[in-house]
């Protein structure tokens, strides 16, 4: 079995993740530092993959949570690992998988916070005289809202992706996986607004491939469109933390709320797993329950 050091492990694992599962570049960045934050924590005397032994990783684990890292951050750290020496092992590289054993922390089920229709409809409304940036903020909320996009995935997407005519916009998503949403007649009235008053003034002659465009040309940060979003809020008195996942939280809430079945909205997501969706039916049972407290005669 070949010897090799943490770091040429890593470079290999990164390599398998990018070319062998296809995973977005902030993905396989986030792997980097959670297999770096390990190595980091093994004693000195530690530099091969197998010489890491399961201790260690309990250790690393504990310490953390003794700094108070949450057990959901602790665990997506151990599925890195997992991962990680689970590639080992099979291209044999390791003889042992020293994760093997290793509980995951026990997770409580987090509900997403609510944003209800009435602050959605202040955050969505138009500006009374709007500027070509304001065309832009305000179609790029209602699309967020009316598809329920990743905020990394609205700033990337191309101008070519969106279908007027027929009402659906192309996306790809974690792992290069493409899908097509439907966006509605009322976001596709503010990206037409935009398209027409918005982006042609804002670029002033130059090209981009992006929907969503900077005075530079180029797409927008997903930094910078939190930003937005914050500004907003204060702006309009909006009281709730909003940030582009809450919108995409309330997307899937009212479509749940409404009647919408699991299995179309997990797919309007790019969800891979049915399971991750399925935390929106406690949601909608939370609110199941109010109604119920409120009109039975023994609620």
């Amino acid at each position: 079995m070949q010897e090799i050091t943490l770091a040429v492990s890593l470079d290999l694992f990164l390599q398998y993740l990018t070319g062998q599962r296809r995973l977005a570049l902030n993905t396989v960045k986030a792997y980097r530092a959670d297999m770096e934050s390990l190595f980091r924590g093994l004693p000195a005397s530690v530099t091969s993959p197998s010489q890491i032994k399961a201790s260690h990783l309990r250790s690393y684990l504990i310490r953390l949570h003794d700094q108070g890292v949450s057990n959901r951050s602790n665990a997506r750290r151990l599925s890195a690992f997992r991962l990680y020496f689970r590639f080992l092992f099979t291209e044999k590289l390791l003889s042992f998988d020293p994760s093997f054993g290793i509980d995951l922390p026990k997770l409580s089920k987090k509900i997403p916070q609510g944003l209800g229709t009435l602050e959605v409809d202040q955050l969505l409304a138009q500006e009374p005289v709007p500027s070509p940036l304001h065309l832009r903020n305000t179609a790029m909320l209602h699309l967020l809202y009316a598809t329920g996009l990743r905020v990394s995935e609205l700033v990337e997407i191309y101008a070519a992706a969106v279908n007027m005519s027929s009402g659906f916009i192309r996306v790809t998503g974690k792992g290069d996986k493409e899908r097509l949403i439907p966006f509605g007649s009322e976001a596709g009235e503010m990206i037409e607004r935009y398209l027409q008053g918005g982006r042609p003034l804002i670029l002033k002659g130059r090209r981009s491939n992006f929907l969503f465009v900077t005075n530079r040309g180029s797409n927008m940060s997903r930094l910078r469109f939190w930003q937005i979003i914050k500004e907003l809020c204060q702006r309009r008195g909006i009281k709730a933390k909003v940030s582009p996942h809450t919108l995409r939280h309330a997307f899937a809430t009212h479509l749940v709320e409404n009647g919408a079945d699991l299995r179309s909205v997990q797919m309007m997501l790019g969800h891979a797993d049915i399971a991750t969706t399925q935390i929106y039916t406690h949601v909608d049972g939370r609110r199941l329950k109010d109604c119920h407290k409120k009109f039975h005669p023994r609620g």
